[in-house]
């Protein structure tokens, strides 16, 4: 009975192993920005170009930034998180 049950199961392995996953869950569609260094940066291990921008804090959007992320996470929502 043993015996059954481990070839049972080598069988199984090997029936989902040669399954290719979502292999037809993909879509081929064109690139736009495909070159484009504002978004993907001069090479695939650069940054892109829109990173290096720094935008000016503003504190009177902190209470409702911390609103949001209460509504979204939970809590209290009384800890800023400063970047």
């Amino acid at each position: 009975m043993k015996f059954n049950k481990i070839i049972a199961f080598v069988a199984g392995v090997a029936l989902l192993s040669s399954c290719n996953y979502q292999k037809y869950n993909t879509i081929e569609q064109k690139d736009v920005n495909k070159g484009n260094q504002y978004v993907y940066g001069v090479s695939p291990d650069s940054l892109p170009r829109q990173m290096s921008y720094k935008y000016d804090p503003k504190p009177e959007l902190d209470t409702r930034v911390n609103d949001i992320r209460a509504k979204l996470y939970g809590g209290s929502g009384s800890a800023v998180v400063k970047q």
